[in-house]
């Protein structure tokens, strides 16, 4: 099996890298974390849906590009890294493609970037991007629900990543778009495969961060990153990714396929990717010093960006579970239990 990209998926990851290197760099995702963000969500959301990633996964019929799973880990591989303050994984692998299996009107302003999506399937009432979205799918008992968000007296929650523009609501009312409980799981799955994804590239960013400030950085008169400890600190780290990376891929082509063991393979590249990130946090921090710690410089954005993914979609007790039932083996929680009662 291959799970190598192909040239057409690397050809649109390398349109979404270029796209994200001018439109969202650091000083835009910083300004996100505040009021003054609205602007530039705007305008990098309209870019995003001239690109037609917003539709990626609709069908070519209902206006998207009709790509799978497959095709987008490298897409999310770069919004991850590129921590941009959208709800993109929300709308690309969950919502629009149950809006398009629904006919929902709502589909079209979507696609087009005139509305912005969001979703939280958890049933936690926390609602991640509230702040920057006109539309909501949320779960409701055994039905998930298409909120419309306007005029909705949201309480701003604070988290660790302030950019995500977290909010409680207080009831969920809105129309019932499914209360099909595979076609849940499905949209669940894609979720927690996307947010696998943006992990990777979240690292990728951490790791190029740490790199270039130990190349730059001098003590003794010669860089940091001469130094054995220091090149084995990040070796380690680039290891780590390069694990991670085929357990993302091979949970896609399950996902894509409807094989019955993608449950299995996307608790598994959530749990390592969840893994992976807390020792890249740990590490990347450690290789900039003190200056890692504060809030004036970039690594933090990313950084914290990567512990909220880490604990969203199903923490990482839930997956293990997930794959230790899988494989005939005691679980340290119930598996059976559906992933968002322990997802926070």
């Amino acid at each position: 099996m291959r799970f190598a990209p192909t040239p057409d998926q690397l050809e649109l990851a390398g349109a979404v890298r270029e796209l994200l290197t001018d439109a969202c760099p650091p000083e835009v995702v910083r300004t996100a974390w505040g009021p003054e963000g609205d602007k530039a969500r705007t305008t990098l959301w309209r870019q995003l849906a001239d690109l037609g990633l917003l539709g990626a996964m609709v069908p070519e019929d209902d206006g998207g590009l009709g790509l799978t799973e497959v095709d987008l880990v490298p897409l999310f591989v770069e919004v991850g890294r590129a921590a941009v303050p959208l709800p993109v994984a929300e709308t690309v692998a969950v919502l629009a493609p149950l809006l398009a299996a629904h006919g929902s009107p709502e589909l079209g302003p979507l696609v087009a970037g005139d509305l912005v999506g969001t979703a939280e399937l958890a049933g936690s009432g926390i609602l991640p991007w509230a702040g920057c979205s006109d539309r909501a799918l949320v779960r409701s008992g055994a039905e998930l629900r298409l909120v419309d968000l306007t005029g909705v007296d949201l309480e701003p929650v604070t988290t660790v990543d302030g950019s995500r523009a977290a909010a409680r609501i207080p009831s969920v009312a809105g129309a019932s778009l499914t209360a099909d409980p595979a076609e849940t799981e499905r949209a669940w799955l894609r979720g927690a495969l996307a947010a696998a994804a943006q992990l990777v590239g979240l690292a990728h960013r951490q790791l190029d961060l740490a790199v270039a400030h130990t190349r730059e950085r001098k003590q003794f008169g010669v860089p940091v990153g001469s130094q054995q400890a220091v090149k084995h600190l990040l070796a380690n780290v680039l290891l780590d990714l390069r694990f991670c990376v085929p357990v993302v891929q091979r949970a896609a082509v399950s996902l894509a396929a409807g094989a019955p063991e993608a449950r299995a393979h996307v608790a598994a590249a959530k749990a390592m990717t969840s893994d992976m990130a807390g020792r890249t946090a740990r590490s990347t921090i450690q290789a900039h010093g003190a200056i890692g710690y504060t809030v004036e410089y970039d690594l933090h954005l990313y950084v914290k960006r990567s512990w909220a993914l880490a604990a969203s979609w199903g923490n990482v007790a839930h997956h293990r579970a997930v794959v230790a039932d899988s494989l005939g083996l005691p679980p340290a929680v119930d598996p059976s239990a559906l992933p968002w009662e322990a997802t926070r």
